[in-house]
């Protein structure tokens, strides 16, 4: 039987960049020839790709960090190193990614589009860059930066229309596999779906939903017992609920008793989904006694809680196709399928200490580096006029232009951050 896996801790990290080259160009008959070292290449990012034929997150199971491939080194003769190739995951639609520490959401991959989780680092500068009338034999160049790294939570959550809730064995797995073109293991225990199944129902021409028969919940799911908890969150983005009661009494259970107590758990796990529409699936009537009033005890129950009942018979197919059809109609008035708003925010000034910054003396040339500063500038875009300003703000609050002036910087001397030169101005 495939194992289900649906909340799985990951490490990523982009690949690291290339270092640029020392070089100079040696040629016969040429004087002079000058620096010619090419820049190393950027590191490879991981990007994360949605795959629908993937409905679990069992190919993370065993392993569990990702790496990008990194960047080459410069050559001379100012070639430059190759680009590290980018890490492509694919992931099923519906997976939620959270940052491990916080649990905030960095991303929804439900929508499709690739979305890059490390990025890779910057390619070192070569030493050609550093040539100026006035440093004719520049002899160093810049290392590559280190990609980013992260841990992270994948946690799928299914795209599904409709869910379908109930206690175990009351006919969830049947009422999908007639109805639709899942073909769910089915058999007579408790705790038969151990993981969800979906199904797509065609009810129409151009009409269609998703269901997902979510595994049987038992009371004290919400709390995280048995097997519910786990997979309560599967519902959080459904539209509308089916509850599927069993009123036959077969196996000595209450229908009204059974309905409170799901109801109860979805209230637990969640005020929100507590309020989400709600059908009620009155099943396995065709096993009702004569002399039974399940039936009409849970009807007068449910409507009194404002949900409408449908008698079916899931193993006879008994009223399933009028059940879609309501379904699918009910679906018309309810809005989309939720997708997770991104709720993480990278703190820049958090990582690394602004005043741990190293300035290197080279000449009319101050090579400033440190992991704060090349965090921030893995940040800013520096097209954007106010993203420069908050740049140069930045670098004034940490002290960084007081230090270089005791040093003694002067007026046109170049000052280097990473992959920026700029003159300095007092």
């Amino acid at each position: 039987m495939e194992m289900f896996v649906d909340k799985v801790r990951i490490t990523v990290c982009g690949g690291r960049g290339g270092d640029g080259a020392v070089a100079f160009h040696r040629e016969k008959y040429v004087a002079a020839g000058g620096p010619d070292g090419g820049d190393g290449g950027h590191g490879g990012s991981v990007i994360l790709r949605v795959n629908d034929h993937l409905s679990t997150l069992l190919d993370f199971r065993y392993k569990r960090k990702y790496a990008a491939q990194s960047g080459e080194n410069g050559q001379g003769r100012k070639m430059s190193g190759k680009r590290g190739e980018p890490l492509i995951i694919d992931v099923p639609r519906g997976t939620v990614v959270r940052d491990a520490e916080t649990g905030a959401i960095i991303v929804d991959m439900s929508t499709g589009e690739d979305f890059i989780l490390a990025k890779g680092g910057r390619g070192g500068w070569g030493n050609a860059h550093y040539a100026t009338p006035t440093r004719q034999v520049p002899r160093f160049a810049k290392a590559g930066t280190k990609g980013q790294e992260r841990d992270v939570v994948l946690e799928l959550k299914l795209l599904a229309d409709v869910g379908l809730v109930g206690f175990p064995n009351v006919g969830k797995s049947t009422l999908l596999s007639v109805t639709s073109n899942a073909r769910p293991k089915i058999a007579n225990y408790h705790f038969t779906t151990l993981f969800p199944n979906l199904g797509v129902i065609y009810v129409d021409e151009g009409v269609s939903f998703v269901m997902a028969d979510i595994p049987g919940i038992i009371e004290g799911a919400a709390e995280g017992a048995g097997l519910g908890h786990d997979f309560l969150r599967h519902i959080d983005r459904c539209r509308l609920l089916v509850h599927v009661i069993d009123v036959s009494g077969s196996e000595g259970r209450d229908p009204v008793e059974d309905f409170d107590a799901i109801c109860a758990e979805l209230a637990n796990y969640s005020v929100d989904l507590s309020n989400r529409p709600m059908i009620v699936a009155a099943n396995k009537t065709d096993l009702l006694m004569p002399e039974s009033d399940n039936l009409e005890r849970l009807r007068a129950h449910v409507e009194a809680a404002g949900c409408p009942l449908y008698e079916i018979s899931a193993g006879t197919t008994q009223g399933t196709k009028n059940l879609m059809r309501i379904v699918a109609e009910k679906l018309r008035t309810l809005p989309p399928v939720t997708i997770y708003e991104p709720e993480y925010v990278e703190v820049v000034e958090s990582v690394g200490d602004p005043t741990q910054l190293e300035i290197e003396h080279l000449g009319s040339t101050w090579v400033v580096t440190g992991a704060w500063l090349e965090r921030l500038m893995g940040n800013i875009n520096f097209d954007d006029y106010e993203s420069r300003n908050y740049f140069d703000q930045q670098l004034r609050k940490c002290g960084l232009f007081a230090r270089l002036e005791e040093m003694g910087i002067q007026d046109g001397d170049v000052v280097d951050l990473y992959d920026m030169e700029f003159e300095y101005q007092r």
